[in-house]
């Protein structure tokens, strides 16, 4: 037993080695080309700040430097789209961004394998996590490769309970009170959804996933109807396979698995709203039937900041 804290501490340890600069290395230089610590703590602290890249991954790309941007116009800063060692200290620096998970006795217990057929999926207790690797990227927003990076000698998918896993500490967040959105806008061509408190102030940024056909696409004034985490989804063979028979429509239960993730913001266009979804890697793509999805985690935190009669723009 003793044997095996060492080596867990020594897991530990050179995990959080990782997150830290390396002495001697300049400072975010050739931060577009690959992985970066630098880069990583940057992502965190934008998330914590509720302007989110979608998936942490420590690697510099488009929807990083639109976060990027989007804080240094809100604090008031030249916006540059170029990461600094003082604008990374201005968001909270590069130390405290990671933290530990151990892998428990329920984690692994809780685990379902999500079958291919929707009857399947209506008869499950829930629609939960399917590996400890996807259920600790949703709590670190981060990517399962990032997590691999971070813990090289962690047993994937599934470490046996008692494993110490390194992940981003997306918890910390400064924000001492429930933001409250005085409105929300959706940009069909950024593919994002921005919120705004009642002086106008911009206080988030989520990327987001669109309709497929334009057709599907909404425009102009909205309006939020309704709330609710852990939906449970109905299932409308029409909708997935048109001018199927097939007519009976299933229940699908709640869970970080469903079609619509683990929050549902229903909008006044019938049939339409912003949710979560079990594919955070298709963020950003024109793919949806209609409604916008984003990673389960913003849609949380959106979820918490809206409320019923709460106006909405979708624009261009």
């Amino acid at each position: 037993m003793k044997l095996i804290k060492l080596f867990l501490l020594v897991s530990v340890t050179a995990a959080f080695a990782t997150a830290a600069p390396q002495a001697g290395k300049p400072r975010f230089a050739n931060y577009r080309h690959g992985y970066s610590e630098d880069i990583l703590a940057l992502q965190i602290q934008l998330d914590r700040l509720n302007f989110s890249c979608n998936r942490i991954d420590g690697c510099w790309g488009s929807r990083t430097e639109i976060a990027f941007r989007t804080w240094q116009s809100v604090s008031g800063l030249p916006e540059t789209g170029i990461p600094t060692v003082e604008a990374l200290d201005a968001l909270g620096g590069g130390t405290n961004v990671l933290t530990t998970y151990i892998v428990s006795k329920s984690d692994l217990a809780n685990l379902v394998v999500i079958p291919e057929s929707w009857e399947a999926r209506a008869r499950l207790p829930g629609m939960k996590f399917s590996s400890v690797e996807e259920m600790l990227a949703e709590k670190g927003h981060c990517s399962e490769a990032l997590l691999r990076r971070l813990n090289p000698r962690v047993k994937w998918p599934n470490p046996p309970m008692g494993t110490i896993v390194i992940i981003p500490d997306c918890k910390q967040t400064r924000a001492t009170r429930v933001l409250q959105s005085d409105v929300l806008r959706i940009s069909l061509s950024r593919m994002e959804i921005t919120a705004f408190d009642a002086d106008g102030k911009l206080i988030a940024l989520f990327p987001c996933s669109i309709a497929k056909q334009k057709k599907h696409r909404p425009n102009g004034e909205l309006s939020v109807r309704n709330v609710a985490a852990n939906p449970h989804y109905l299932y409308d063979p029409q909708l997935f396979y048109p001018g199927t028979k097939e007519t009976r429509k299933l229940n699908i239960p709640p869970g970080p698995n469903s079609p619509v993730g683990s929050a549902w913001i229903g909008l006044s266009l019938p049939g339409y709203g912003i949710h979560g979804t079990p594919y955070p890697n298709l963020i950003g793509q024109a793919a949806s039937h209609g409604c916008f999805r984003l990673a389960n985690w913003n849609a949380e935190k959106l979820m918490r900041m809206v409320s019923a009669g709460m106006p909405l723009v979708v624009e261009e």
